[in-house]
């Protein structure tokens, strides 16, 4: 998918490098890597994603466009949706708003997960990147 931004196109790239169970184990290893939430922000000032299977919130500080931070909150239990909101945090946290605008609405299909992730989880993902992408609009 040429029109990902670097540090997603990488992520994708390490989905393709293996396969089967070894993808689980992959978003596993994301879900680890979630960032903590910042001091100043609470997960009752955050959005719900309802989407996902399990709870999520996310935070988009859009206050300088050229450089969108972006804050997810995943229980440890949740490693699937954790492993999602991890690779969304690292692919486009710190990019521009223009960037994140012009990621495909379906870049996780090239993740191969289809086989290994029920369809209703990869919704959470696809909701997630909508959500972010809503309040960049």
């Amino acid at each position: 998918m040429s029109s990902l931004p670097e540090s997603l196109a990488e992520i994708v790239e390490d989905f393709a490098a293996v396969e089967g169970q070894d993808k689980l184990q992959l978003l596993l290893e994301f879900s680890r890597e979630l960032p903590p939430l910042p001091e100043h922000l609470a997960q009752d000032s955050m959005e719900p994603v309802p989407e996902c299977q399990s709870p999520l919130f996310l935070s988009v500080d859009a206050g300088d466009p050229a450089r969108i931070q972006l804050y997810f909150s995943a229980p440890p239990e949740a490693p699937t949706t954790r492993g999602f909101a991890s690779i969304l945090a690292q692919g486009l946290d710190g990019l521009s708003a223009q960037e994140i605008l012009d990621v495909p609405d379906d870049f996780y299909s090239a993740l191969g997960l289809s086989d290994a992730v029920s369809p209703l989880r990869l919704r959470g993902m696809s909701a997630m990147l909508a959500r972010i992408k809503r309040h960049l609009r």
